[in-house]
């Protein structure tokens, strides 16, 4: 019943979840090592640097849910919403949100190519 995709499709919905992916493993990494830099960046943001491991084991974990197909639409929706919170925490002292949205973008985008039951959800091109 679902159609293959195509090698535009199953290759752009392979480099849309791996960027994503890549900066968000990034992103956990470094709150997981902690140090000087991750504290300045949270005393900035107004947060204690305490929710630095808890928020790093989250990402990860919310990470690693959106890379296995069978939980690939739970992993995106948790990662939108932490996403959302992220934006949320830049938008409050008035710093660039672009990159949070961006992020949220290529998650979704990635998982309509590799997903032929969102591309039948959210039928963007028809034939």
């Amino acid at each position: 019943m679902s159609a293959q995709p195509s090698t535009f499709q199953l290759w752009s919905g392979r480099i849309l979840t791996g960027l994503p992916s890549l900066m968000l493993f990034f992103s956990a990494a470094m709150k997981l090592k902690g140090g000087p830099d991750l504290a300045a960046g949270f005393e900035h943001l107004g947060w204690p640097v305490s929710l630095a491991m808890p928020l790093g084991i989250l990402e990860l974990s919310i990470t690693l849910i959106y890379l296995v197909p069978r939980t690939a639409v739970l992993g995106a929706i948790l990662l939108t919403g932490y996403l959302g919170g992220a934006l949320a925490a830049h938008l409050r002292i008035n710093e660039a949100w672009f990159i949070q949205f961006l992020l949220g973008v290529m998650i979704w985008g990635g998982l309509y190519f590799r997903d032929s039951r969102i591309r039948q959800l959210i039928p963007v091109w028809s034939k």
